[in-house]
């Protein structure tokens, strides 16, 4: 059963700092999964389904390492949650099923939660929450205003784009869309970059956008630069 005190283990809150991007351990996301969500024989296996769903071979960005990255960019954000716990539970679920088909993926995704969350004693009430919020993912600008729950999830999952190592992000996207034509991809990626560039703010939390707002549009426009560049041009 969750306890609604449960916070991940090596909680980041504190004074801004850099930040290297975790890496996603099995046996510490494990220790953290039976900690969230209890060590009963269904929770178990709930956990250990879940971290072989991030361990698929086919993924290069949405891995073990982005679920390490998102759950500790909640701990991060974790004093402006509502329900931590439901948003941690959908942290772990929100790219639990990854097979590059936007919006179908986050359904699915949302699905699964609806289906392995009630043996592991989470109450109904939660269980639907932690699908909104799963939902969510597919589409941030979806977000309603005095969301706080939805607002802690979408930052933690956007962190990446003010961490370091954003070329590396970049360049893992790129390979997941590998069966995207060049040009193609070149395109949508761009337009995905614009249209995070036109918002007025593109974390909903203060504390994210005192953490990753600046670095994020830098970041952003950086790349967006590189995919409308003319490679041809000598």
């Amino acid at each position: 059963m969750i306890d609604d005190s449960t916070a991940p283990a090596g909680d980041l809150a504190g004074p801004a700092r850099e930040w290297a991007v975790p890496v996603g351990d099995p046996a510490v996301l494990g220790r953290d999964w039976a900690v969230l969500a209890g060590d009963s024989p269904a929770s178990l296996a709930t956990g250990a389904e879940l971290i072989a769903r991030w361990s698929e071979p086919h993924r290069r960005y949405h891995t073990l390492d982005h679920l390490a990255a998102v759950l500790a960019g909640i701990a991060q954000l974790a004093a402006a949650a509502d329900d931590l716990p439901a948003v941690l539970l959908a942290a772990w679920f929100h790219d639990a099923v990854y097979d590059g088909r936007p919006g179908l993926d986050e359904e699915r995704s949302a699905q699964l939660a609806q289906s392995r969350l009630p043996r592991c004693g989470v109450p109904a009430a939660r269980v639907a929450e932690v699908a909104r919020l799963v939902r969510l993912t597919a589409a941030h600008d979806t977000l309603a205003a005095g969301d706080r729950d939805g607002a802690v999830l979408c930052d933690a999952d956007l962190a990446v784009l003010g961490l370091p190592g954003y070329d590396d992000y970049a360049g893992r996207i790129r390979q997941e869309y590998a069966h995207v034509p060049d040009e193609l991809f070149r395109a949508g990626r761009a337009e995905v970059l614009r249209r995070l560039l036109a918002v007025p703010r593109l974390y909903r939390t203060g504390r994210a956008r005192e953490l990753w707002e600046e670095r994020a549009r830098s970041n952003m426009t950086r790349e967006l630069a590189s995919l409308t560049s003319d490679r041809d041009t000598p």
